[in-house]
This record gives structure tokens, sequence and C-alpha cells, in this order.
């Protein structure tokens, strides 16, 4: 098994929740991992229609099979358990009983915010993060080829090809998953737009825009987008609202939970590619951006991500919130640091005073400066990706 950073959050809070939810897109490693931490819990799959049938249309004798606890296994299959589960977690004082997991955000929120609210933990995995690959040394060495192989663990544990693999995710989230959030009857004009999120990848969402080239309202472009990020698709980076200068741009910017899918939708299928492809530096921002998520979402740790840009051009690729503290990072793809990298730093530090200043960059060493900003590899070993919780 592929080890994960998320465990020992996990195995923490079963000890504090009755019950955990571990959320995250398909093929994540979520099965997994709870079964990897509870092996002596009864695992049930509710992708088997017979056992779903039954949690269906009988679930108080479906849950009284459990009296020890068990792990519901893509319980979004059968969202109407969680409201009979409600009795028997309040009726015990037992913490980890029952272990849910899901891979459609959007249909379990409602259900156990009704149904669970105070009850259950939240987890959400991700695929792996660089520093899974590397502490279980599967990493690709080069740049190009670990985001065209993106951190799905399947292709990181098995020799496939990422072609074939992508291909069959991707039919089998649009023509089952979709249709399971929301009845979506043109599939062809949804997998378009998945397409076109896929081009703007690293970019401000406009609704207005994307509605217009693919041929839909902008309320439907508003709810597919919804359906993606629920999904654990794509997410939406917002913009900081502090206002040192009030022109600053309010729009979110998208990006993609794995570089492996948003390559595949570019059609890009070879590092060789990749390295003169046009979108390489959004892609890069992409990956590094993600990896900031999931640092903080193996630990269960607030996100407090944000960009930041004014209407005069001036824009920094990542503000991390801590405390009344900012960290400022600019992203770049290129393997030599070049000095207009500094530029948008320097305007950052003369506009907030603030002074943690990092440039994470494609090369392969750190550099250290005194009185500048701080020059990091992609494949640097130090933890610029966690909280930095000192001085909070």
């Amino acid at each position: 098994m592929i080890k994960r950073v998320a465990e020992e959050t996990l195995r923490q809070m079963a000890k504090q929740f009755r019950a955990v939810a571990v959320l995250g897109p398909r093929q994540s490693g979520k099965t997994t991992l709870v079964r990897y931490c509870f092996p002596d819990r009864a695992y049930v799959s509710l992708e088997n229609p017979d056992v779903r049938r039954f949690a269906l249309e009988d679930p108080r004798g479906f849950l009284s099979q459990y009296h020890d606890g068990a792990i519901f296994d893509e319980v979004q299959r059968a969202p109407e358990l969680l409201s009979y589960l409600q009795q028997i977690l309040d009726e015990t004082t037992e913490s980890g009983l029952f272990i849910l997991t899901g891979s459609n955000n959007f249909l379990l929120q409602e259900q156990i915010s009704q149904s669970l609210a105070g009850r259950v933990g939240y987890l959400d995995l991700l695929p792996l993060s660089i520093e899974e690959i590397d502490f279980n040394v599967i990493t690709p060495d080069l740049l190009d080829e670990h985001l065209i192989r993106g951190g799905y663990p399947a292709l990181h544990a098995q020799d496939v090809s990422t072609d074939f693999w992508f291909s069959s995710y991707l039919r089998t989230y649009i023509e089952r998953d979709v249709r399971q959030i929301k009845n979506i009857e043109n599939l062809q004009l949804f997998e378009r737009t998945l397409l076109l999120c896929a081009g703007r990848a690293g970019q401000l969402v406009n609704y207005s825009n994307l509605a217009n080239e693919a041929g839909v309202d902008y309320k439907t472009i508003q709810s597919w987008i919804s359906i993606l990020n629920a999904s654990y698709h794509v997410f939406l980076l917002q913009p900081y609202f502090k206002n040192w200068n009030k022109r600053i741009v309010k729009s979110s910017k998208l990006y993609f939970y794995d570089t492996g899918i948003l390559c595949y939708l570019l059609g890009i299928e070879s590092a060789k590619d990749l390295i003169i492809h046009p979108m390489r530096g959004a892609i890069f921002e992409n990956f590094i951006i993600c990896e900031f998520f999931k640092a903080r979402k193996n630990r269960s740790q607030r996100e407090q991500l944000y960009f930041w840009r004014d209407r005069s051009g001036h824009e920094i690729d990542l503000v991390v919130e801590e405390g009344i503290r900012l960290r400022a990072f600019e992203l770049k793809s290129g393997a030599t640091v070049r000095d207009d990298w500094f530029r948008s730093l320097s305007f950052w530090k003369e506009l907030t005073g603030e002074e943690d200043l990092q440039i994470i960059y494609g090369g392969m060493r750190d550099e250290l400066r005194s009185n500048a900003p701080q020059v990091y590899s992609w494949r640097s070993k130090n933890n610029f990706f966690l909280p930095d919780l000192s001085g909070i």
C-alpha cells in the first residue's frame, strides 16, 4: 500500500468523532486507506446493487447488522441511510464507530449537514501529493513527467498507460457520476465545458464567456462548474480582498485538482509535448497551488489560500494567510532564475509591508538569498507547502 499523510489524521479523527467521512474524487485511494486503518471494521460497498437495494428499502434492518460499526463505501449511493444512522450515533459514546467514504461532495454535504451535524468529522483525500510520492520513492525525476502523470495512486502503483487510464476514468465520471449528481441530458455539452475549463486553468473564471463557447446559458455554466467542484475535479481559488488598493480583481481563478487529468484534457501526450506547450506555465502553477491544498487537507487544516491581483496588472500567484501574517509566493515553471521574477514580490512588500516572500520554480536547486525572496525548487525538501505556525 502507498503510505498516505492523511493516515494519522484519519486515526486521530476516529478518536474524536463517532463517525468520520472520507471524501474525495474516485480512485484517490479512499477505500484502500480506510480498510488499512480499520481492518476490524465490517466493509460494505454501496456500489453493490443488492447491498444498496437492501439499504434503501430497509435501512433499519440494514443497519441492525452492524452493532460494532462498519465502513460504508461510496455512501452517496444511498444518502438516505444517513438519516437513520443519526439515531445510532446519538445512542452511543463510542468513537470512530462508522467510517463513511464518498466521491460526491455535492450529494453528501447536504445529507450529512442535515442528519449528522456535530457527529461526523470530515477528511478530504485528494490524489497523491509530491510529499507522499517522495516518501514512497515513486516520484518521476523530471518535472514534466510528474505533471503529465499526476497523482492518482493507480498510475504510480501500476505500469499503466496514462492515456488509457484517464480516458476510462473520465468516461466513467461523465457517463455515471454526473448523471447521479444531476440529470444532465446533453453530456456532450458538459464534456465540452470540461475541455473549455482545461483551456482556462489558472485564469479568472468568466462565466459569460464560458457559456457562449459551450452553447449554454449563464446559470447552466455556474451549475456545471459547481458539479465539477463537488466531484473534486476543479476548484476555485478566491482573491484576497484586503483593500490596500481598492482597484483589485474580485473574480475567482479556476484550477484542476490533478495535473494528469488537466494534461490529458489539453491533449498533451508526452513530456516532450509539455515542454513546448503554451500552457506549461499555467499547468505548473496549477500543480504547486494544488500541493498547498493537499498539504492542508491531508492534515484537516484550514486552507486560507488566495491569489491577489489589481487592475494595473500587479499579481501575486498565491497568498497564504496564517494568523495575522501573509506569505506570498510567485510560481515560475522555468528552470533558470530570472531577475524579473522578483518584481511582483517587491511591489507586494512595498504595498503590504509583508516580508515572507518566496519563489517556487521548475529548477532543481534552492537558491537562498539574503535580503531577497527565497527561491525554492519544486523538489525542495523545505516544507514550504506546510503552514508556518511559528509566531502565530
